[in-house]
């Protein structure tokens, strides 16, 4: 019986995944390679983040997007399940926007963030008359 849990996320690009876990300081390595679980169980995933406990998560795909898959009872991150997808979601989308703004032309005029958390982006794109 696996012990792997697979959470659904919405990340969708790759690049922008990777470049979110290099934003907040997590070590990863990118795949397709094996995510360790207990027992010895093991399961592909196309970004994996070793633990020191010698059990793994990582980011894999499952035809719509990357889910992240772990064996939740030997999560070793410095925050919670929810909160280590917050972070890594919110520094996803942050990479999304600029790269997408980039391909249309625009770039980041300003950037700010929040007392929340949240962060504020103007982006902006000359034309010429």
């Amino acid at each position: 019986m696996s012990h792997f849990s697979q959470i659904k996320t919405q990340i969708r690009n790759l690049n922008s995944l990777e470049a979110a876990l290099t934003d907040l300081g997590i070590d990863w390595k990118s795949g397709p390679t094996e995510v360790r679980g207990y027992r010895g169980l093991t399961s592909t995933a196309e970004v994996v983040i070793e633990q020191e406990n010698g059990y793994d998560l990582g980011f894999s795909w499952n035809g719509t997007e990357y889910e992240l898959v772990a064996d939740l009872q030997f999560w070793q991150q410095a925050w919670s399940v929810d909160r280590f997808l917050n972070k890594v979601t919110q520094r996803y989308a942050y990479h999304t926007v600029v790269n997408e703004s980039a391909k249309q032309g625009f770039q980041v005029s300003e950037q700010k963030q929040n007392q929340d958390g949240s962060i504020r982006l103007v982006v902006q794109r000359w034309c010429a008359a």
